[in-house]
């Protein structure tokens, strides 16, 4: 090997030991409390900064700066005494970015648990803003990391407002769908014509293999709840159950009871009478 191809060799592998540091492979939600660097731009500058959730703006992004990585790999920003703060509201989406190592954090100059996040951790164990905080991941579709506040508020009082079906909603996201039916059927003890309970719980009937339960629960939900905002999606997860099963009798039974429902609503019509006009097939 020539020394020309020699020191290009060298020059690729830094240029590779560099990026290999930062693996593009986090989505915001899973950085809570953690610095994050985002894809360079076409010059090689990364921008970075630290992810938090903020109680009331909810995932947010403290920016820090900019910086480099030379063909040795270190990480190259000017030290600069933060005089102001920026502060961006993340909505979570499928934008990656990469946990900057804690062993660069030096090199950037900041810390690796910034102290201004302390006025954010104020009560951090308290039910209420863990079942904020579960709340926020399950709207995120973050289930697993809502189950980590959301089972810690379960053991301080489980009969706070609101968090047995929270509880419900991770599970049933999980697939874990006994839990799901243990924790509804609790719940509705104390309210059992709440709308959004009753409709967790129908779901995750059918998807234990209970229809002729969610049936039972869906007639009670139709006759006697008085928010229907739920009625079209609980006629059609019945549906759904009976079609998957190919149960073409029970299918076409629960079509015609729960027909009104089913037809009410544009995009559940369209889907019920698709898997209709399949099972005839």
């Amino acid at each position: 090997m020539n020394k020309i191809c020699t020191f290009l060799f060298l020059v690729l592998t830094f240029n590779l030991s560099a990026q290999s540091q930062l693996q593009f492979d986090k989505k915001y939600v899973q950085c809570e409390d953690k610095w994050v660097a985002f894809p360079a731009d076409s010059t090689g500058v990364y921008n970075f900064g630290f992810i938090y959730i903020d109680e009331a703006a909810g995932l947010t992004l403290e920016y820090g700066d900019t910086f480099k990585i030379d063909d040795k790999g270190k990480f190259i920003t000017e030290k600069k005494v933060k005089t102001n703060s920026m502060k961006y509201r993340l909505q979570p989406n499928n934008n990656l970015v990469a946990l900057i190592p804690e062993s660069k954090l030096k090199e950037l100059y900041v810390d690796k648990v910034p102290d201004w996040l302390k006025n954010y951790k104020r009560d951090e164990n308290s039910i209420i803003r863990l079942f904020r905080w579960g709340f926020m991941y399950n709207g995120w579709n973050e289930c697993e990391k809502a189950l980590e506040y959301l089972e810690k508020a379960n053991k301080i009082d489980p009969d706070y407002k609101g968090l047995r079906v929270e509880l419900a909603f991770s599970y049933n996201c999980l697939k874990q769908y006994q839990k799901a039916v243990d924790v509804l059927k609790i719940a509705l003890n104390k309210d059992p014509l709440d709308a959004y309970t009753n409709k967790e719980l129908i779901y995750a009937e059918t998807k234990n293999g209970n229809i002729e339960e969610a049936e039972n629960v869906c007639r009670k939900v139709f006759k006697e709840c008085k928010d229907k905002t739920y009625n079209s999606e609980n006629a059609y997860n019945v549906l759904q159950a009976y079609y998957i099963r190919k149960d073409i009798k029970n299918f076409n039974n629960w079509f015609a009871e729960a027909n009104s429902y089913l037809m009410s609503h544009e995009k559940i019509k369209s889907l019920s009478e698709q898997m209709k006009t399949e099972l005839k097939q």
